[in-house]
C-alpha cells in the first residue's frame, strides 16, 4: 500500500511515529510535511494531500492535526475524497469497509501512539465491501460544488 502522509504544526511530533510504523508493515510512505512544529495552516497541507491521492489512485492518504477536525473538513472539499475522522480501530475499520474512505485523520492531542497504530492496523487489514454500500458511497460523489 502506499500512503501520502501530512500533518501541521500540532500533529508534526507524532509524524515520525506513524511512518515508522507504516513502513513496518511494508507500505510505501510520501511525507508531504510539514516539517516542524513551526505554525502552518493545516488546508495547504490537506489539499496537498488530496490532490496527490487523487491523481494516484490506488494511494490513500494520512492527515494529522491537533484535532483531526479541521483536516478532515479542508480533505472533504475534494471531489473523490472520502476523509474519515477516526478515533479508535473500529472507526477506521468501518471508515474502510462501509464508506471506502481514501484518507484518515486523526488528531496528535486526541489519540495516543497505541490507538493511532490500531487504527492504522485496521485501514491496511480491511477492504470496501461494496454491496450495498456502493450505492451509498456513490451518493456522496453526486454533488458538485467544491
Amino acid at each position: 500500500m502506499k500512503f501520502y502522509v501530512a500533518n501541521d504544526h500540532a500533529g508534526f511530533s507524532i509524524k515520525s511515529d506513524v511512518i515508522k510504523i507504516l513502513k513496518e508493515k511494508d507500505c510505501e510512505i510520501v511525507d508531504l510535511g510539514a516539517t516542524s512544529c513551526e505554525r502552518v495552516d493545516y488546508p495547504d497541507f490537506a489539499h496537498t494531500l488530496c490532490e496527490a491521492v487523487l491523481k494516484d489512485n490506488e494511494s490513500f492518504g494520512i492527515l494529522i492535526c491537533g484535532s483531526g477536525i479541521g483536516m478532515s473538513m479542508a480533505a472533504n472539499r475534494h471531489k473523490g475524497i472520502r476523509a474519515a475522522l477516526c478515533h479508535d480501530a473500529y472507526t477506521a475499520k468501518m471508515a474502510r469497509a462501509h464508506n471506502n474512505a481514501n484518507v484518515l485523520c486523526f488528531g496528535e492531542r486526541i489519540s495516543g501512539l497505541g490507538v493511532i497504530e490500531s487504527m492504522i492496523d485496521a485501514w491496511i487489514n480491511e477492504s470496501f465491501e461494496g454491496g450495498r454500500h456502493a450505492a451509498r458511497v456513490k451518493k456522496i460523489e453526486i454533488r458538485d460544488g467544491c
